[in-house]
């Protein structure tokens, strides 16, 4: 059986998946096609960001002394801070605080609940005191 196709349409080619030999070397002839590109170091603490290499000598010294001397702290602080702590911090900064009024206002409502619930335990305290005197002790 042969397929009819409408006029002035051309029939649809089916590409089969490339293997993975031919993604490989399609991946290494695009590779070789591009300049690697060249990396720039920026420091961060410099005033305007500047490259490492557009900083005077002493000042490129310094800053890899630093970096030698602080490697191994980074490294400690990273490996013994433990991941609950940092996942908290993580949390703790994504809250919404309420506004002041709000919290004024919830901090009223507390005050009031625990005045309250205050009174009502002195209430008990006493009745069950005023009990206790005249069952048990008369």
């Amino acid at each position: 059986m042969a397929e009819k196709t409408p006029a002035g349409k051309k029939p649809r080619v089916r590409k089969s998946a490339p293997t993975v030999r031919e993604r490989v070397e399609a991946a290494t002839a695009k590779e070789e096609n591009v300049k690697p590109k060249r990396a720039r170091k920026v420091v961060k603490f410099a005033r305007k960001s500047l490259p490492v290499h557009k900083l005077r000598l002493r000042d490129r010294k310094v800053i890899k002394w630093l970096g030698r001397i602080l490697r191994p702290i980074g490294w400690l602080l990273k490996h013994l801070i433990p991941r609950y702590f940092v996942n908290s911090f993580r949390e703790v900064r994504q809250v919404q605080w309420p506004a002041r009024r709000e919290t004024w206002r919830l901090t009223l409502a507390v005050f009031i609940f625990a005045v309250v619930f205050g009174g009502m335990v002195a209430g008990v305290d006493k009745v069950l005191d005023e009990i206790f005197k005249k069952v048990v002790l008369k």
